[in-house]
This record gives structure tokens, C-alpha cells and sequence, in this order.
């Protein structure tokens, strides 16, 4: 199974508008971020985890001609903003977008026009929607099983495809997630910045909760303008890396 990242960034993304900081300024690419998102390929299947204001940025910069489906965190504007994009991918039928129930609702109320099919074709999204239950859901050959996080004062979904794992914006794992995350080799986990935060992990909250998920691999996403790229892999234990836009990975599926 192939992992891109769309996305790295908070919901700021990186640079921030009107900030003339060092990462914000930086000439490395692995500084600029757009907001959080991945595409996960297994075989002829394809699908994204959350579609944030970038999302047509995002497609195009790494070659996506096509989706079987959307997974949504949360119904955050970072996280859902890029939906009338999706329209690209149901011109000739509707695309299937996966979530909670409080998101799936969500989109019912906000994006009213984009749900069902409709006579204009490629003019604005033609989506299903389907809740996902705490068991998971089957797509193609993957079952998608949902985490629930802790964010800020809100419950919201990662998700866990086999030995991997994506858990951007959360700044507490629940124990009875933590059982669902035993035997995750890959994490992807949200670590914001190094300062504590209300709704985020922080870099050093990131690290400790990887540790008790106990993955051979982890990989930071969701970060702000205040954690410089190459200073943050220095300072990280080994196994343990930010990521970057554009970045590729790939987890055996078992």
C-alpha cells in the first residue's frame, strides 16, 4: 500500500499568511505545508483522507486522476473546505465519501447540493454518503476501521488500515483506542508544535503516545510554522520523522 501526503500543514498551513518567520520564510520545500491530508493507493484503488482547502493543489501536484472514495476525520474547514473539487472524480457517477455520523450529517446540512446525483454533470459534486461504524468498512480489499481521538473538546476519527495508521488532529487517544492500535507498525500522528496546546499534541505528547502504540515507524503531520523541517529530524528519535508534502511510503499489507 503506497501513503502520499497531500499534506503536512496545520490549518494555518505553512507559510502563514502575513508571517515573516524562518519557517514561513524558508527556502526548503519540506517547509511549505499544505493542510492535512494523505492518498492511499493498494493496487487499482484509490482514496484520500480529508479534503482541505488545497485539495485541487493537492491532486494535481501529485498526478491523481482519480478516487474510489473519501474518508473525513472531521468536519474542521481544513479538513472538508476542498469538497466541491470532488466533482472532478463523480462527473459520471456518484463518489463515495465516508465518515461519522456528525460529519456525514454535517455535509447533509452544509453541502446540501453535493449529496445524491443531479442533471449537472462536472458542475458540482455528485457524492454517497456512508456512516462508518465503530467495526470499520470494506473497500475494495482494505477495511478501514475507525480510531476515535480526542480533540480539544470533540470526539473525531483516525483510521487504521491494516498495520498502519493515520491520526492527524487529536490530543488524546482514548485506552479502548489504544487497543485498536495494537500490532500498528506505520503511525502517522498529529504533533502541532512544541508548546502545549489545547487541542493538539505537541511534539513531545506525539512521541510519547507513539511509544505506548509501540509502531516501528512514525511519521509527525498537522504542524504549525513553529517546527522547522531539518531541526525537528535531528532532534527526533530514529524511527521517528515529520513529514513532508510529497512524501511516499510504503506499508506491507497483511
Amino acid at each position: 500500500m503506497e501513503i502520499t501526503f497531500l499534506g503536512t500543514g496545520t490549518s494555518h498551513g505553512v507559510p502563514k499568511i502575513g508571517c515573516s518567520c524562518r519557517v514561513c520564510t524558508s527556502t526548503d520545500s519540506k517547509n511549505n505545508r499544505y493542510r492535512s491530508s494523505i492518498h492511499i493507493r493498494q493496487d487499482d484503488l484509490s482514496l484520500v483522507i480529508d479534503t482541505g482547502p488545497e485539495f485541487r493543489l493537492q491532486m494535481l501536484r501529485s498526478h491523481i486522476t482519480r478516487l474510489d472514495g473519501v474518508f473525513y476525520t472531521h468536519n474542521h474547514a481544513d479538513h472538508i473546505n476542498g469538497i466541491d473539487d470532488l466533482r472532478v472524480f463523480s462527473e459520471t457517477s456518484p463518489l463515495t465519501v465516508y465518515g461519522p455520523s456528525d460529519v456525514i450529517d454535517d455535509l447533509h446540512h452544509r453541502f446540501s447540493y453535493a449529496i445524491g446525483t443531479n442533471p449537472f454533470k462536472g458542475g458540482i459534486p455528485q457524492l454517497n454518503t456512508v456512516i462508518v461504524s465503530q467495526e470499520g468498512v470494506t473497500v475494495g480489499k482494505l477495511k478501514v476501521i475507525p480510531i476515535e481521538l480526542i480533540h480539544g473538546c470533540r470526539k473525531v476519527f483516525g483510521y487504521r488500515i491494516g498495520d498502519f495508521a493515520y491520526l492527524s488532529d487529536c490530543k488524546v487517544i482514548p485506552e479502548h483506542s489504544y487497543e485498536k492500535l495494537q500490532g500498528v507498525k506505520t503511525v502517522v500522528i498529529d504533533a502541532l508544535r512544541y508548546r502545549e496546546h489545547p487541542t493538539h499534541m505537541n511534539v513531545d505528547q506525539a512521541v510519547a503516545s507513539s511509544l505506548i502504540i509501540g509502531a516501528e515507524t512514525v511519521y509527525l503531520t498537522h504542524m504549525s510554522h513553529e517546527l522547522e523541517h531539518e531541526t525537528l529530524e535531528r532532534e527526533l528519535p530514529g524511527h521517528i520523522h515529520p513529514a513532508y508534502d510529497g512524501l511516499k511510503i510504503n506499508v506491507p499489507i497483511r
